[in-house]
């Protein structure tokens, strides 16, 4: 596809809604100095080539979004450390996430790591009869929150995984706790099970979390509370059960963030059955539930007083005969 030559020197190709089909040509595991390879808004069918993941070690940016990849993910992936965006959404990936992308270590540093990616670099582009042109262009492409935006000097600071729209199945691997970088992890429309894990709240850079459309169970986790930096939060139509969190963060969210999971309560939503009752006022300022108690013990204590008192009184003037004549 590329000549050599060109090919040993190519830091950046972006072959993006080209009408490219069929498989990726293995021509490109010779391209070695990639550092950004988008192919997405094409055609390409196969698996994602294991060959990535082994040849082109270099990349920071991998975007195969909305092609006809199936098969799995290649564990091979796995070995781009220097990976900072991974978008395979929109695809028909299937099997699990893999639980090595710990590995990917770009993505578990705080700020910035991709400085030397060519924003401005050579940009290949096929035309409908085959033909190869260059161009230059100073942006990248990344759905962002639902909305495709453009990126350019501020790509170094993004950190995103998008695995959405295919058919993963599992559990959510407990090893993305660890890539604390995250900025943005979406993993929403797939077939994903078990519950959301709690290691969560380890990501503390993220601002933006899909998980909706899958079959996640149980609660959701308290340790949620703990981000944040959230200001993008979906987990809709799954199966979720239990009190939602209280935090000011997770209350923040409107009732569709959390909508098609019949067994969650709270706030925004429905309120939780039996919840805790009122609380009698604490007069007496004192924290504790002994405060509670001390206006009966009050009002049982006046009460012997004026028992203890009149039997007192009575009870003398019954026994002495004199008394009571002369008070009565």
């Amino acid at each position: 596809m590329f000549p050599p030559t060109l090919c040993m020197t190519l830091e950046s190709l972006r072959l993006r809604n080209t009408s490219l089909y069929g498989e990726i040509p293995q021509s490109l595991e010779n391209c070695t100095a990639l550092k950004l390879q988008d192919l997405g808004d094409n055609k390409l069918t196969g698996i994602i080539p294991p060959w990535i993941g082994e040849r082109l070690n270099g990349l920071n940016v991998l975007r195969l979004r909305s092609n006809e990849f199936h098969g799995n993910i290649p564990s091979t992936l796995c070995r781009q450390q220097l990976l900072q965006v991974l978008d395979l959404s929109l695809n028909n990936i299937s099997g699990d996430i893999p639980s090595c992308l710990n590995n990917l270590t770009a993505m578990a540093h705080l700020g910035s790591s991709m400085a030397l990616i060519p924003l401005a670099g050579i940009t290949y582009t096929v035309d409908f009869i085959g033909a190869i042109g260059i161009n230059f262009h100073e942006h990248l492409l990344v759905v962002w929150k639902g909305f495709e935006r453009e990126y350019g000097n501020t790509l170094g600071l993004l950190k995103s995984i998008d695995l959405s729209c295919n058919k993963l199945s599992g559990k959510i691997p407990r090893e993305l706790a660890s890539l604390q970088g995250l900025i943005n992890l979406n993993l929403s429309r797939n077939m994903l099970r078990g519950s959301i894990i709690r290691e969560i709240s380890q990501l503390k850079s993220l601002d933006s979390l899909d998980l909706s459309t899958n079959n996640l169970s149980g609660e959701i986790p308290e340790s949620m509370s703990e981000l944040s930096f959230l200001s993008m939060l979906d987990f809709s139509n799954n199966n979720l059960s239990g009190k939602i969190p209280s935090s000011t963060q997770l209350q923040s969210f409107n009732a569709t963030s959390y909508s098609g999971n019949p067994g969650l309560c709270g706030e925004p939503l429905r309120k939780c059955p039996g919840g805790e009752p009122p609380k009698m006022p604490n007069n007496g300022g004192n924290e504790g539930d002994e405060g509670l108690f001390e206006p009966l013990w009050f009002f049982i204590g006046m009460i012997i007083e004026f028992l203890i008192g009149f039997w007192g009184i009575f009870g003398s003037l019954m026994i002495n005969r004199s008394w009571r004549y002369k008070y009565f």
